[in-house]
Order: C-alpha cells, then sequence, then structure tokens
C-alpha cells in the first residue's frame, strides 16, 4: 500500500473522530431544555450551559422550550343550556415547566390540550344560557383555567390564561341580537330626547318665576317710591299750609299790635270784629248771628255812611 493512502485514512480518521467528539458536545441555550437518553432510558434532563454525551449511547430524545407559548385553537361547536348552538374559539397561554414530564406524559401535547379545552367548554357552556355566556366571558375563562391546568399538571405543562377569543352565534340569533340593540338604542334616544325636553321645560317655567318673581318686586319698589314720593308731597303741602296759616296768625297778631299801639276805641274793634265775621261767612254761610254790640255798631256805619252821602 503506498504511503500517502495510509495518511488520507488517518486524516480521514482523525476528522471523523473529531466529527464525534463535536456532536458529544451541547450547549444549552437560556429557556430551553434537553431530555437526555442512555439506550432508551432516561438519564436527566439538561439546563443551560455546557453538556457532553458519550458517544452512540446517549441521544437527546427532545429539545423543549420553557418559553410561555400562544396556541389559538379553531372555533369549536357548543351547545348551551336553553339549546342554542354557536361557535367559540380559545386561545391558550401555556408553559412547559418538567421537561420530562413533558416529553413521556403524552403523545401530542398541543392536540391533548386542544381536545380537552373543546370538551371544557362544552361542559361549562352545557350549564349557561346564550345571554349567560355573551356576559360571562370571565367567568368561563377562570373555569377553563382552573380545568385545564389540573388536567395538564401530569404532561408537565402549565395553563396560565384561558381566553375566548371570540363568540359566534348563529345568524338568527345575531340578526335577533341587532335588533334588540337596535330598539334599546332607540329606547335610550327617546329616554334622553324626553330627558332633554323636561329639563328644558323646567328651565321655561323657572325662567318664567324669575321674570314674575322680577316684575313683582320691580312694582313693589315703584309703589313703594310712588307711596314715598306722595308722602312727601303731602308732607310738603302739609307744612306750606301750616306757614301760611302761621303766617296768616302773625299779620293778625301784628293787627291786633297795631291796634292796641293806635289806642284804638271800641267803634273800631268793633268794626274788626264785624270784618272777622264777614271772612268767617266767606260767601259759604246762608245765616250769620250778629252780637248786639257788633249790630249797634252796623247801624252807626250806615248812618255815617248817609250823612257822607248828603255832603
Amino acid at each position: 500500500m503506498p504511503a500517502y493512502l495510509g495518511t488520507v485514512l488517518v486524516i480521514i480518521l482523525v476528522i471523523f473522530i473529531l466529527l464525534i467528539l463535536a456532536s458529544c458536545i451541547k450547549i444549552v441555550p437560556q429557556s430551553q431544555a434537553l431530555v437526555v437518553e442512555r439506550l432508551g432510558a432516561y438519564i436527566g434532563t439538561w439546563g443551560v450551559g455546557i453538556h457532553f454525551k458519550a458517544p452512540f449511547i446517549d441521544r437527546v430524545a427532545k429539545r423543549v422550550t420553557l418559553k410561555e407559548q400562544v396556541v389559538d385553537f379553531a372555533p369549536q361547536p357548543v351547545i348551551t343550556k336553553d339549546n342554542v348552538t354557536m361557535r367559540i374559539d380559545t386561545v391558550v397561554f401555556f408553559q412547559i415547566t418538567d421537561p420530562k414530564l413533558f416529553a413521556y406524559g403524552v403523545e401530542n401535547p398541543i392536540m391533548a390540550i386542544e381536545n380537552l379545552t373543546a370538551t371544557t367548554l362544552r361542559n361549562i357552556i352545557g350549564e349557561l344560557e346564550l345571554d349567560q355566556t355573551l356576559t360571562s366571558r370571565e367567568v368561563i375563562n377562570t373555569k377553563m383555567r382552573a380545568s385545564l391546568d389540573i388536567a395538564t399538571d401530569p404532561w408537565g405543562i402549565k395553563v396560565n390564561r384561558v381566553e375566548l377569543k371570540n363568540i359566534i352565534p348563529p345568524a338568527a340569533i345575531q340578526d335577533a341580537m341587532e335588533k334588540q340593540m337596535k330598539a334599546e338604542r332607540e329606547r335610550r334616544e327617546s329616554i334622553l330626547r324626553a330627558e332633554g325636553e323636561k329639563k328644558s321645560t323646567i328651565l321655561v317655567a323657572e325662567g318664567k318665576k324669575e321674570s314674575a318673581i322680577l316684575d313683582a318686586e320691580a312694582e313693589k319698589e315703584a309703589a313703594i317710591l310712588r307711596a314715598e314720593a306722595k308722602k312727601e308731597a303731602t308732607i310738603r303741602e302739609a307744612e306750606g299750609q301750616a306757614q301760611a296759616i302761621l303766617k296768616v296768625q302773625q299779620a293778625n297778631a301784628d293787627g291786633l299790635k297795631m291796634l292796641k299801639d293806635a289806642s284804638a276805641d271800641s267803634a273800631v274793634l268793633q268794626l274788626k270784629s264785624l270784618e272777622a265775621f264777614a271772612k268767617a261767612a266767606d260767601g259759604k254761610a246762608t245765616k250769620i248771628i250778629i252780637p248786639s254790640e257788633i249790630q249797634g255798631l252796623a247801624g252807626l256805619v250806615k248812618a255815617v255812611t248817609e250823612v257822607a252821602k248828603e255832603d
């Protein structure tokens, strides 16, 4: 055999050995785990870091992702308590907590979760009526999560959350619901319109009431001002009359004082008395009783007048 052929064989053998050794070195990244078997039997789970396996007898049975995963299942037909068939699709959030149980617990974990979800959903919806189903999503989600979490625990899976993505009732039910919603909106619109008209009527009535109150107050103030003005005029008129009377009395007093200062005799005094009676009559009295003393004075005045005319 030529020498170079031996060299080539040695090189090939070295490369083969290096490849085998390289395949025995495993580096596990973050959030992953490797399930390792030796001669078909489980020997351990490798976490993050570098690991070495025996060639030919050890193998990686399953690479498991430890991150939280989301699975969106197709709509499932369900029947409510009042015999209404609808379709509901769900979204399941789960995380693998035990790679060994996940690898050996069930053949197809995702399919198992899907079938388990459909069965649990039918059981829960079967106990609810249509209206309860449409308004109790949170209750349904909580019950499904609890049931799935318990059922998937032997598979090394933890169900963190379950959501009803969509609820699709039959077309006839959808039409009835739309009509009901339309009627409800129209009812609310009528109520709002009636409340608006009521508030408008109340505001108008309050405005009229306030206007009437203001008019009454204005009329009251005007009446008070008129009464005060009338009172003021009456007071001034009374003051003027009092001043006039005072002046007349003052004039009479001055006249009497002048007569007294002039030493007027009885005849003059009687004449003044006669003038006073004439003023008292003022053309209004029909009968005046004159004292005898004044009657004598009147006769004297008449005689004097006649003598004056003869002259």
